[in-house]
């Protein structure tokens, strides 16, 4: 998100310095797994910047199934909405990298190894942010008892470009499709019980693959897994404050320095990307007058992405804590409107619409 903020504004004409975090400066020896779900919108802002992956980086999803435990069930399809895609799956290092190299040809973006004074400080350093906390805001976080576990996965047949999800027990398990439309592995995202994640974490491979066949009923045959596994706790969060004056220097929040949500809707990264898009547009439209440091400038962007984050946020606290339920009425009740919903073709039209940023 930091790096999608830099070009948009040095694409306004404005002189940028782009902090590079320790983390994002030490190299890995673990290869990231994760892959990000992307709608429209964000898809949008990226090709703007010449940023968006190669096709076999960034894989189309046609097809969406999602199950419950007592034979809910929802699907959605690109056809059926009319639209090229419900989301995209991409490949983070991808990602990542695609903007790297668009940050070292932009002239007007200056790479830093720390802080300097500024008209306006942006802080997109992540959910642990230690200049949101030098700054003093108060960050309210409310804990899951999950924690998310993410692999890569070769299955025996084909995706079919067709993202899953289960819930079961309590817990979510997300297939996303990867390798492009003829492509047979999955990124995997698995939250399930905080006290399961050391079983699941140093089980040998071929147990880890039978148990997620289990809860993905056999969905695309054998698995085989060809990465390693990481782990990380589940919260929703936000910022009390999202800008403010700091020793009389503005600074504003963007993505989960600001929020956290849970990642069953996958749209952690689209909230921060229409984050930075919001940010961009709000400096680049200022009137000739205001400085990008303007406290009234900053209080509109941050008042515009509250409201649609505190939205996002309730809706995917309010599922996570339904489906969370064993208890047999809620688990009737829920079961019972997913069929309804997967009927009501108005309904699940509204709705892949918002996911998809329509």
């Amino acid at each position: 998100m930091g790096r999608a903020l830099a070009l948009l504004l040095a694409r306004e004409r404005l002189r940028v310095g782009w902090v590079t975090s320790p983390a994002l400066a030490r190299p890995s020896s673990d290869p990231d797994v994760r892959a990000y779900a992307l709608n429209a919108k964000s898809k949008a802002l990226l090709e703007s910047l010449r940023c968006w992956p190669e096709p076999e980086q960034a894989t189309d999803v046609l097809k969406m199934q999602i199950k419950g435990d007592r034979g809910g069930e929802v699907n959605f399809r690109a056809s059926d909405l009319d639209v090229p895609a419900l989301m995209w799956i991409v490949d983070v290092p991808s990602l990542e990298a695609r903007l790297a190299t668009a940050i070292g040809f932009e002239a007007r973006i200056e790479v830093l190894d720390g802080p300097r004074p500024a008209a306006l400080t942006v802080v997109c350093e992540g959910k642990s942010s230690s200049t949101r906390s030098e700054f003093g805001v108060e960050f309210e976080v409310k804990p899951y008892h999950q924690s998310a576990i993410a692999a890569r996965l070769r299955c025996e047949r084909p995706h079919d470009q067709c993202a899953c999800q289960w819930f079961s027990g309590g817990e979510i398990l997300a297939f996303l499709p990867l390798d492009g439309p003829q492509g047979n592995s999955l990124a995997v995202v698995w939250s399930v019980a905080r006290e399961r994640v050391d079983e699941l974490l140093v089980m040998d491979e071929a147990e880890f693959c039978r148990s997620v066949e289990a809860v993905s009923e056999g969905r695309f045959g054998a698995l085989r897994l060809i990465s390693g596994r990481s782990a990380w706790p589940l919260q929703s969060a936000h910022a009390r404050r999202w800008s403010g004056c700091h020793r009389g220097e503005s600074w504003v929040l963007a993505g989960d320095a600001a929020h956290n949500v849970h990642p069953l809707a996958g749209q952690g990264l689209n909230l921060g990307l229409a984050d930075v898009a919001a940010l961009s547009a709000t400096l680049g439209g200022r009137e000739y007058w205001r400085p990008v440091g303007d406290q009234r400038l900053l209080r509109r962007y941050e008042r515009e992405r509250k409201l649609q984050v505190l939205a996002m946020d309730r809706t995917v606290d309010g599922l996570q804590s339904l489906f969370a339920s064993e208890a047999p009425l809620w688990q009737a009740a829920r079961n019972w409107g997913m069929r309804g919903f997967d009927r009501s073709a108005v309904l699940k039209h509204w709705m892949a619409r918002q996911a998809m940023g329509s």
